[in-house]
């Protein structure tokens, strides 16, 4: 009953009808006599899904946009986004071309950094780092002649003086990621 009633008011009230897209939202405005403001919002076709609506009906809706979207523009906006689609999936074949003939596997997605090629660029392993190495791969258990190697090396991190000034050629330096010590 209640949803009869509100269609019944909706022919009587003074919004208008301003476009769909093609997912099938309407989008409607009005103007209230007390405020000067447009007052624009969706009605969404099914689930109300907020994804759906395009970037330019959200930018009538924000008003960013004085007019909304016509559909020519609508048509011609996304006929572009499927060419950057295709581009897009045309590139990352060629990357995965190029890897393959380079052989070079690719990443696999969702795991972590590869830090043995970070380890890599650091021109000689310490001691400690052997040893750490080798108590994870025993699942982190360590002899007791293990340890005091690693506290040896941390007592000669220790002993060196930090500086205070900042270290480096100049060229890497971004302002203001430099901190003094406390």
């Amino acid at each position: 009953m209640s949803r009869l009633w509100a269609k019944f008011a909706a022919m009587f009230s003074n919004r208008s009808l301003v476009g769909m897209d093609k997912a099938g939202n309407r989008y409607f405005t009005r103007t209230e006599e007390l405020d000067v403001k447009e007052k624009r919002w969706v009605v969404f076709k099914g689930e109300q899904d907020p994804t759906s609506v395009p970037v330019e009906w959200i930018c009538w809706l924000n008003g960013q946009r004085k007019k909304a979207p016509t559909p020519e523009e609508m048509a011609v906006l996304e006929a572009r986004r499927e060419r950057v689609r295709l581009n897009v999936a045309l590139l990352k074949k060629e990357e995965e071309e190029r890897r393959a003939k380079e052989g070079i596997r690719p990443k696999a997605s969702g795991s972590g950094p590869d830090l043995k090629s970070f380890i890599q660029q650091f021109p000689g392993a310490s001691e400690g780092d052997t040893i750490k190495e080798a108590s994870d791969a025993r699942g982190g258990l360590r002899s007791p002649k293990e340890m005091g190697t690693e506290i040896k090396v941390a007592h000669q991190a220790k002993q060196q003086p930090e500086s205070s000034e900042p270290t480096g050629s100049g060229e890497s330096f971004t302002p203001g990621t430099w901190q003094p010590p406390i």
